[in-house]
């Protein structure tokens, strides 16, 4: 049996909503708040999954290997994001981030299962049955996917609905969800690339940065960061976008100073070095996904605050 084709996930690009003249070249799926995951079956009843950078995190999320039985001996490579829902049916990251990075832990990951088992929502297939799909329009290989997988108790296929674009935003927020992606039917599957035609639409402003220092905190934050620098590559050189210094709970703020301790360093990473008096620089390895209202006319992020840790991520140089 030959092998699967290694592939790297398409991303979306950040846009609005089509003019109406438009709208009916585009489908509306519902963007999760989760992991990215691409699922190979090579129809051994055997499955690996791995992470948007590549890496095999089949041992955490133990609870998806019985996809591979369902699919049989048909060799196929899927697209999707694993989520952990709450009562509501909403996705909760919080929930989910205890399980990333459990690869080497699978023990621990078979007891976080049992306690908040993980959901595949799925959303495309690139390889089926020896045929490589990246080729073809997105509303064939919607079709095929939508033929190919039921749902099952760990994982579906939601639907995607074509020229109500605004409308799906609107169901978005009313149900506090974080947002949709729309995709046009006639677009290829593009591997790695971030593409214009597919594109994500949030009811909030997010950003993912990279943690490139820390201040430290004072009162009862003695010893945890008060607040932490970020940027973005531009060029190759880390810019400055600002700091962030709210959005954590106890623990949360507790990890991150073990990890900023981790990374520590003398020299500063960003390039112009920012005039921050005491802070303390990090290697520019962790990556944060931040909410905020605006850009400065300088670049800097207007009030932003923290959301979540992606150690799903590398830096984007």
């Amino acid at each position: 049996m030959a092998p699967l084709p290694r592939l790297a996930p398409m991303l979306a690009t950040s846009g609005s909503l089509p003019p109406s003249r438009t709208e009916h070249l585009w489908s509306a799926e519902t963007k999760y708040d989760g992991q990215r995951a691409l699922v190979y079956l090579p129809g051994d009843r055997t499955v690996v999954i791995r992470s948007r950078s590549g890496a095999d995190i089949t041992p955490a999320y133990p609870e998806l290997h019985a996809l591979a039985d369902v699919l049989g001996d048909v060799p196929t490579v899927l697209d999707g994001e694993i989520v952990v829902l709450d009562e509501a049916g909403r996705p909760d990251f919080e929930r989910l981030q205890p399980r990333m990075g459990l690869s080497g832990s699978p023990a621990k990951a078979a007891r976080l299962a049992a306690g908040a088992p993980v959901h595949l929502v799925l959303f495309d297939v690139l390889f089926l049955a020896g045929q490589d799909l990246t080729g073809l329009p997105y509303v064939r290989r919607r079709e095929a996917l939508e033929q190919l997988v039921e749902a099952g108790p760990r994982w579906s296929a939601p639907r995607a609905v074509v020229g109500q674009s605004g409308r799906s935003l609107e169901l978005a927020r009313e149900h506090g969800l974080e947002g949709i992606v729309l995709k046009r039917l006639d677009s290829v599957y593009e591997p790695g690339r971030r593409s214009p035609n597919w594109v994500k639409i949030r009811n909030v402003r997010t950003v993912d940065v990279v943690v490139g220092g820390w201040l430290p905190g004072h009162g009862r934050l003695t010893g945890l960061p008060g607040a932490v620098l970020v940027g973005q590559y531009q060029d190759g050189a880390l810019s400055y976008r600002g700091s962030v210094g709210t959005g954590w709970n106890e623990r949360q703020r507790t990890e991150l100073a073990h990890l900023l301790s981790i990374a520590a360093m003398d020299e500063c990473p960003f390039a112009p070095e920012p005039a921050v008096p005491g802070a303390r620089w990090v290697l520019p390895r962790l990556v944060a996904e931040v909410r905020y209202t605006a850009l400065t006319r300088a670049g800097l992020l207007r009030h932003p605050v923290w959301h979540r840790l992606r150690p799903d991520l590398v830096p984007e140089k």
